[in-house]
């Protein structure tokens, strides 16, 4: 039976980086609709604890270079169903 192996994003970054650098490639970038969906787990988390879109917003602008609204993460939001398709 093969194990699961676990990585933390810090690593898989770090990987990443490494492997663009020696391919001649510069930082990976994503549209606003591609990152809200990588970042829609942790929205949803949010939202269950009471967060508002806003405050989410706050948290992502104060803590990196992206600049995005309330109204963006709610329109590029990725539903469960979006994110891990319909249940079997």
């Amino acid at each position: 039976m093969q194990s699961s192996k676990n990585y933390s994003v810090e690593e898989a970054i770090k990987a990443q980086k490494a492997l663009r650098t020696l391919a001649g490639l510069g930082p990976e970038t994503f549209p606003l609709d591609a990152f809200v969906g990588m970042i829609s787990d942790e929205i949803e988390q949010l939202r269950k604890l009471g967060h508002t879109d806003e405050q989410i917003a706050q948290v992502v602008a104060a803590n990196s270079n992206i600049e995005i609204t309330a109204a963006e993460i709610a329109q590029n939001y990725a539903s469960p169903a979006q994110r891990h398709g319909p249940p079997e």
